[in-house]
């Protein structure tokens, strides 16, 4: 079975390292007493975590849905294609009805859990729920979800105001390469740039229905960096602006190590680059898709103009 993680982002590993020496350095130059109570508090915010973390836990298998063959069969499927190409290990996803656009994992012992919010599956394809399991996936495969409650303790220990603000900044810089590396494993459990791209913007607006819409979404996104002050606040915040992300995926999927690893996961399927099987559209207990979304099987290019083929990933087309 193949499994890799060499889609992890080039300077993931470095921030992380930034971050704990930035906080070792803290520590050390701060007196004896400090250092005491740092140790004592990043154990004390690791209990509380855990403690949290199964309260958590609980209070899901008691109010969501539990996705498998029996409940949620459709979604299953959907599912364990990608666990099947990303091999993250024992996972549990939860379905959850809430009004809002997201998905997100969590655990620091074994399954893991990854929850959906049922909006997802009114509003994206096949393949962009795809893009957004993986991308959750991609998290548990590469260590973020326990790693998170690790450093995020110790990113938030005792100091000094300004040492406080710069270990606050060096844990959200090493989140947003994170995001870059989770992003990473959606495209290979997709296999599509484009339904990558596309789910990522359905995520912001998820009322898009007509490539007009797209257009004036996309742009939308393209200004966000062109604001100074949307720069600076990126500083402290946890995920990247939304078009930094397409960028990094446009430029990842152009490159020979993102074939070769797509074709290595979709090995683990059986299947090859020009012959991926095509999954029908999730049909969560209550949960059905969007009036607008037709019955019979269109390909997705067809349904939606945006996701034609882009010249670097015709070669690569999973489509679903």
């Amino acid at each position: 079975m193949f499994r890799s993680r060499r889609y992890r982002y080039d300077n993931e590993g470095v921030v992380l390292a930034i971050t704990v020496l930035l906080v070792g350095a803290v520590i050390v130059l701060t007196s004896t007493f400090t250092f005491c109570v740092s140790g004592i508090f990043i154990i004390g915010m690791f209990v509380l975590s855990a403690v949290m973390i199964r309260s958590h836990h609980k209070g899901l298998m008691r109010q969501a849905v539990l996705v498998n063959e029996l409940q949620t069969p459709a979604l299953d499927e959907v599912v364990d294609e990608c666990q099947l190409k990303l091999q993250p290990g024992p996972v549990d996803v939860y379905l959850v009805e809430k009004n809002q656009m997201n998905a997100y994992t969590f655990g620091i012992e074994t399954p893991k859990v990854l929850v959906l919010y049922s909006p997802l599956l009114k509003v994206m394809s096949p393949g962009e729920l795809k893009f957004i399991i993986g991308h959750e996936m991609g998290h548990v495969a590469l260590g973020h979800t326990w790693l998170n409650t690790i450093i995020g303790g110790m990113a938030g220990i005792p100091a000094p105001f300004g040492a406080s603000v710069i270990l606050y900044a060096a844990f959200r810089w090493w989140s947003r390469m994170c995001e870059f590396s989770a992003d990473r494993a959606g495209l290979l459990a997709c296999g599509n740039l484009n339904l990558a791209v596309s789910a990522l913007v359905k995520l912001v607006a998820p009322e898009v229905r007509s490539q007009r819409d797209f257009d004036q979404a996309m742009a939308a996104i393209d200004r966000e960096d062109d604001d100074v002050s949307n720069r600076l606040a990126e500083v402290f915040q946890s995920h990247p602006m939304l078009i930094r992300r397409i960028n990094q995926l446009r430029q990842y999927a152009a490159t020979q190590e993102y074939q070769n690893l797509q074709k290595g996961v979709n090995a683990n399927l059986g299947q090859s680059m020009d012959t991926a099987n095509a999954s029908q559209p999730p049909s969560v207990v209550t949960i059905r898709l969007t009036e607008s979304e037709p019955k019979e099987q269109i390909p997705p290019e067809e349904r939606w103009p945006w996701l034609k083929p882009l010249d670097q990933t015709d070669n690569q087309q999973d489509e679903d």
